[in-house]
């Protein structure tokens, strides 16, 4: 399993002195993050994509090609870069250009996004959210797949004799995730191409993203039934860890308080009791993180949000050094074990 951290890049006043924070700070901020997350040993760091007030980041590739020069060995991907609102020429390009410039160290997470006014901003009518997606998706898909493309759809101009540049590096396009929060359309999706698929598991039952990972290994078990290919299963958490359990829960008060998204969601009790959120002590960030897999079966990269509300910077530093040193091996340790004992039961199982 490859383990790591995403940010939204949301940027609200310092919880604590409701100061703003300067965008210019925010965004080195982001920079600095990804850094220490790669010096850590964490496997990814990805960036989502918004293009309103209060977060900052609307061309995440920009930020992650500046992280790329700053970094070794971190995968570097987005959470989630916009499929309905993007050109998915552009989209070509840009991560082409983001393989090239980080070695390799790059895939995308594609999604339908969840604020409506985005889509009128770029042109388009969020009432044909599914059928943008799925169409940008399939031009996207041939655009780092064939030298010369010859494309007419219905969102778009046509492409006549069409070639993205930069090709995908070594010929190998970035690996492909879809994320989503509800939408069954976009597990199907994921699983007709033989791509991954992220469950978001913030701010809803788990059981909820349960169901979409359910869908999504169904299809994906109807489509690649002779093909080999293997579905690839990735969740989202959101995390606040300190030396023991009163702590992190006094001190992540004021930063949960300073989260929109939480606004009218309850007690940050009960928030912790009906969704993926997990603030506590090391062994609890273990305990619940383990039990996603009661709910999603073995699964491939798990991704921590970790800076929002307001987090101050050092704080998040911090928080990556405490969750490296006292939650990442035994994660690591458990996802071995798991995988020790699906070799032993494949290596046991007589041939059919």
């Amino acid at each position: 399993m490859q383990i790591g951290i995403f940010s939204v890049g949301e940027n609200p006043p310092n919880p604590i002195t409701m100061e703003p924070i300067s965008e210019y700070e925010r965004i080195k901020g982001l920079a600095r993050i990804a850094v220490h997350a790669d010096q850590a040993g964490l496997d990814v760091f990805a960036m989502g994509e918004h293009h309103n007030p209060p977060y900052v980041p609307s061309s995440p590739t920009t930020l992650l090609g500046y992280i790329a020069a700053l970094t070794k060995r971190i995968v570097l991907s987005t959470s989630t870069t916009l499929i309905t609102t993007n050109d998915p020429v552009k989209i070509a390009e840009d991560f082409a250009m983001l393989q090239h410039l980080a070695d390799g160290r790059v895939d995308v997470m594609l999604g339908r996004g969840n604020t409506p006014a985005v889509y009128p901003w770029f042109g388009q009518d969020i009432r044909s959210s599914d059928a943008l997606g799925e169409e940008n998706y399939a031009l996207l898909h041939r655009l780092w797949r064939e030298d010369v493309v010859d494309w007419q759809g219905r969102f778009r101009t046509p492409l006549e004799g069409f070639t993205a540049t930069p090709r995908p590096l070594d010929g190998a396009p970035p690996y492909v995730w879809h994320g989503s929060v509800r939408n069954l359309r976009v597990a199907d999706l994921a699983a007709r191409y033989g791509d991954g698929f992220f469950a978001n598991n913030l701010f809803g039952p788990v059981s909820h993203f349960a169901e979409l990972v359910r869908v999504y290994r169904e299809r994906f078990a109807h489509y690649h039934a002779v093909s080999g290919h293997v579905p690839r299963v990735g969740a989202g958490g959101q995390m606040f860890v300190r030396k023991n359990s009163q702590d992190a829960k006094r001190e992540f008060r004021q930063y949960f308080a300073n989260m929109r998204v939480y606004r009218g969601a309850g007690s940050l009790e009960q928030v912790i009791y009906r969704t993926a959120l997990t603030v506590g002590s090391p062994q609890e960030i273990i305990d619940k993180t383990l039990g996603f897999r009661e709910h999603f079966g073995p699964y491939d990269r798990q991704l921590f949000h970790i800076d929002g509300g307001g987090t101050p910077l050092d704080v998040v530093l911090e928080q990556i050094d405490l969750f490296a040193a006292d939650v990442l091996p035994t994660l690591r340790a458990a996802d071995q074990s798991v995988a020790n004992a699906r070799e032993l039961e494949q290596a046991t199982t007589p041939a059919q």
